[in-house]
């Protein structure tokens, strides 16, 4: 049904959703070369299928930094049982000082691994520690110059300051009751909902950049889990709420103009049936499709209730309005400030960029 004062299209499995669709602006024709899970999400993340460049969110740190000196810049929480396909390369620093690579923080138990001091050692034993451990890294660099060992200090530094501020940004429970409705949360247990308030409190706190990624999507069904009107359904619910209320709380504090938030995969699915199993399965699944996929942006600079892009009768080819995973960083890089063609890291004799050598800013759902 058509829903808001928009009238975009939306699944009636995503009652939340309606609350905000007139807040965000939908990419109905994008388009990647990639097929398989591992590039595809490398490619949305790096700009290239091959591992080895820097994510999205450490370009992004690498140029704007963080507000908080207290927390990471480019902070990262998974859900959903298991990592991305592509590993840790998505939030990787690629050829940029490690220093800009994302931090995986849990939600639940140590936010941090190795982040708690053993017993028996004090925060002023630890810090001598660490002063102690700088001094000889500040020897090695002054012999060696090399400025991986400034982000070993780096890092040694922001773990001691990230012992006193994780606990508290990562503790949902101090949230007002209303708050917690609102987005559906799992105190002390790993959820997706979890996730996106900590996301609004990372935001609140300065962190630049909040990347989430949930897995069990892959709706070939295989199996109970993976069918289009069992396990996918549960996973549009799980969502549903989290995410529509997270769009709400920014906007209710005064963040969402000054927040760019962006939804999306690696890739779609066929609008036709896949049954990989034969006579008598039970599941309903689809197969990867690169050639027309939907992704959403909402926040600062974003055309509120736009719409770009169209496809075939199907929902099988975009035929309108086509846009690439380049293209989408190219807009989001903007958002942020940046000109994705001057924006480079010198490596190996060459000027690298995010966008490589394409890239179109989408302009049809800037503000």
């Amino acid at each position: 049904h058509k829903y808001g004062e928009s009238g975009n299209w939306l699944s009636d499995n995503l009652p939340h959703f309606r609350k905000i669709i007139d807040e965000v602006a939908f990419l109905k024709a994008v388009h990647t070369d990639q097929f398989n899970h591992g590039p595809a999400q490398t490619f949305m993340f790096t700009g290239s299928a091959r591992m080895g460049r820097p994510s999205l969110g450490s370009w992004v740190t690498y140029g704007l930094g963080s507000e908080n000196a207290n927390l990471p810049g480019f902070v990262v929480l998974t859900s959903g049982g298991a990592s991305p396909d592509a590993g840790k390369s998505v939030w990787g620093n690629g050829f940029l000082p490690s220093v800009y690579q994302g931090v995986h923080c849990r939600s639940k138990g140590d936010p941090v691994l190795f982040l708690s001091d053993p017993k028996g050692v004090n925060r002023n034993l630890k810090k001598k520690i660490v002063e102690s451990i700088n001094n000889i890294n500040i020897k090695e660099h002054q012999k060696f110059n090399d400025p991986e060992v400034l982000t070993r200090i780096n890092q040694y530094e922001m773990a001691f300051k990230m012992q006193v501020s994780v606990p508290d940004v990562m503790n949902i429970n101090n949230e007002p009751e209303y708050i917690k409705e609102m987005y559906g949360i799992n105190p002390g247990k790993e959820s997706f909902a979890n996730n996106c308030l900590l996301a609004r409190k990372m935001v609140e706190k300065g962190v630049r950049f909040v990347q989430l990624y949930d897995y069990g999507w892959d709706s070939h069904g295989d199996n109970e889990a993976t069918g289009l009107t069992e396990g996918f359904l549960r996973k549009c619910q799980m969502m549903d709420r989290p995410v529509s209320a997270l769009i709400l709380d920014l906007k209710q504090r005064g963040l969402l103009d000054d927040t760019l938030v962006v939804w999306g995969g690696e890739f779609g699915r066929t609008p036709m049936q896949e049954n990989r199993i034969g006579v008598g399965n039970l599941f309903l699944g689809r197969d990867h499709q690169g050639d027309a996929f939907t992704m959403w942006m909402a926040g600062g600079g974003i055309k509120k209730g736009a719409v770009h892009g169209e496809t075939d009768e199907l929902g099988y080819m975009g035929v309108n309005g086509r846009v690439s995973v380049h293209d989408i960083h190219a807009t989001i890089l903007h958002l942020l400030g940046f000109d994705h063609e001057k924006f480079t890291y010198q490596f190996q004799g060459r000027p690298f960029r995010l966008t490589d050598v394409e890239g179109r800013i989408i302009n049809e759902i800037l503000s």
